[in-house]
């Protein structure tokens, strides 16, 4: 058997992906690699490399596991979110208004951003837009700027993936200006 496949037992108890799956199961909050590797005494390569299997392992199935930067947790599949939103009686999701799916887009892709960026992108002011995606759980404050006035920096949440479908955001489509630069260096 090669050493570091996590889907195996390696110490007669259960295997190092089960572990992960236990620890990630109980967890409240995307869990860090290296608290994962601490948690359970291995190395970070091997928690990627058990990560790596699970995650092909859960393809088609009901949930999957969802990394934001360094963290992992389990989330719902998107392509079950109908039947969850059913079920939770959820249906009637929340809807955001053109000018908050603008900001929305702009933290996503700028991200970490400050509201004075993301005025100067909009060209309006943002203050209104920016509580109410906060509240929603969409963005949060990831810390402040090293700037005058040392204003907020925004970042998209685990909350904004769910919300569109996303496991990761990689998975975000590339902007228009992105597109044509790869087109033409091709």
């Amino acid at each position: 058997m090669e050493e570091g496949n996590g889907l195996e037992p390696s110490d007669g108890l259960l295997s190092l992906a089960a572990q992960i799956e236990s620890v990630l199961f109980v967890a409240d909050e995307p869990v860090s690699v290296g608290r994962l590797a601490e948690a359970l005494e291995v190395t970070s390569g091997r928690i990627e490399r058990a990560l790596a299997d699970l995650e092909a392992a859960y393809v088609g199935r009901g949930f999957c596991l969802q990394r934001i930067d360094n963290r992992v947790q389990f989330i719902t599949a998107p392509e079950a979110a109908p039947c969850v939103e059913r079920f939770l009686g959820l249906e009637a999701r929340m809807h955001l208004s053109q000018a908050a799916l603008e900001t929305l887009a702009i933290v996503a892709y700028r991200q970490p951003i400050t509201r004075p960026e993301i005025e100067a992108i909009r060209g309006v002011s943002s203050d209104g837009v920016l509580r109410t995606l906060l509240s929603a759980g969409l963005i949060e404050r990831l810390g402040r700027a090293d700037t005058v006035g040392r204003p907020f920096l925004h970042g998209t949440t685990s909350e904004f993936l769910q919300h569109f479908g996303l496991r990761s955001l990689d998975e975000m489509p590339p902007l228009e200006e992105e597109a044509t630069l790869v087109q033409k260096s091709s």
